[in-house]
């Protein structure tokens, strides 16, 4: 298979990914337990699975400073936007918790001393704007919990990206810490049972599988397959389908329909983002083509 058609079937598998990542909303909508069982049922599935792809293809499990805090990084990721879909709406949490690179930004600078551009403070500007509005429609407590828990998970996601980064080219330590995450989560899951009691019914059994397998587990194993022929600028624009699909099938299947404030904040958020991820791999593309002159 020649390189182009490689990164054709690339950016397919990408699309495919964001797509099945977009479905978490309605599913979590629909299924009736606590934020913390369904963020573990969901975890116990994913891991299994990725599990298996690591043992499949040889990767090596690795427990160490990187992979344990990328790990509580993803985990409490998962778990602030499973329960910020309970509190708001899907469209409100998935958008805030897209957010990450403004805060990979933020972390990069205050802890790693990375200079930031103009374009970075205009990026972060502009989504701290959209970021407000999420906040200018009629809340109520618990939509105001969970818009901030929105915002949360894109902190600990961001958390996560920047340990991984940190780790080396390794894959390993990524998929490690990919894996930790969700045994985190089970067990947090796993041990609210006791506290919060338990109850369900078969359907919401199926929608925690399809949440574990095709939601979760499948699409992170699509995305490691496609990062190799995708460029992380397409593999980042081509995920920004999930921003938009998740509301698009809880408005379609749940009726739940996000504030004019939130949709406008949505707007700016997800265009600064994709603005300045265009604009970052540009340059890029430069300091390559620069470095293979000489």
């Amino acid at each position: 298979m020649d390189l182009k058609a490689q990164q054709r079937k690339a950016m397919l598998m990408m699309a495919l990914c964001a797509i099945l990542w977009s479905i978490a909303g309605i599913f979590i909508k629909w299924i009736s337990w606590h934020p913390l069982q369904i963020a573990g049922g969901r975890s116990i599935l994913s891991g299994l699975v990725l599990l298996a792809f690591m043992k499949a293809t040889g990767r090596t499990f690795i427990v160490n400073k990187y992979s344990v805090l990328a790990g509580i990084g993803l985990s409490g990721s998962c778990i602030s936007f499973v329960i910020a879909n309970k509190l708001t709406t899907a469209a409100n949490a998935i958008v805030l918790q897209y957010t990450a690179p403004i805060f990979i930004l933020l972390m990069s600078a205050l802890y790693l001393k990375a200079p930031l551009k103009r374009r970075d403070v205009g990026v972060v500007a502009f989504t701290g704007i959209g970021i407000a509005l999420f906040f200018f429609d009629e809340l109520s407590p618990g939509s105001l919990v969970g818009n901030l828990l929105g915002i949360l998970a894109g902190i600990f996601l961001a958390l996560m990206f920047v340990v991984v980064s940190l780790s080396g080219e390794n894959d390993s330590f990524r998929l490690s810490g990919i894996l930790l995450a969700h045994v985190f989560t089970a067990v947090i899951g796993t041990a609210s049972i006791p506290f919060l009691g338990f109850a369900t019914t078969s359907r919401e059994l199926l929608f925690v599988v399809i949440l574990g397998i095709f939601q979760l587990g499948i699409p992170y194993i699509l995305y490691g397959l496609a990062s190799r022929h995708c460029s992380p600028l397409a593999c980042s624009l081509i995920g920004t389908l999930e921003p938009l699909l998740n509301p698009v099938w809880v408005l379609l299947f749940y009726g739940e329909v996000p504030g004019r404030a939130a949709l406008i904040g949505a707007v700016i958020v997800i265009g600064a983002i994709s603005a300045w991820l265009v604009s970052s791999g540009k340059t890029e593309e430069k300091r390559r083509k620069n470095r293979n002159k000489f």
